[in-house]
């Protein structure tokens, strides 16, 4: 029955270092980070278009709905980002309590008898 349960938590442990082992927050982050970046970019290109402008070209317009979409898509980055971050710090406790169950943490116990 022991050897079952064991089994059964190795074969957790496994599971969960593998669903860790990419980690899908730093990917919603870096799209947000570089949506802003752009965002920065082209809005400022499109504020300069404004302002130099006597008459108001399409092209500014057109920037800054740019602009202000990859606003939206950065902020909704950044949120799925932190819930993902949220799953994946359960998920890492998760492990830890496992490693630790499984004695993972102690060499002697890796040591044949």
């Amino acid at each position: 029955m022991s050897a079952d349960i064991q089994k059964d938590k190795r074969a957790r442990f496994d599971q969960l270092q593998e669903s860790l082992a990419t980690r899908q927050s730093t990917t919603h982050f870096t799209h947000a980070g570089i949506s802003v970046i752009a965002f920065m970019l082209i809005g400022g290109a499109a504020g300069k278009l404004f302002y130099d402008s006597l008459r108001t070209p399409l092209l500014a317009w057109g920037a800054t709905l740019l602009a202000l979409g990859l606003l939206v898509y950065g902020y909704r980055s950044y949120r799925k980002g932190r819930a993902v971050l949220v799953d994946e710090l359960q998920r890492y406790e998760a492990l830890l309590a496992l490693r630790s169950e499984l004695h993972l943490d102690n060499p002697a116990a890796l040591l044949p008898r």
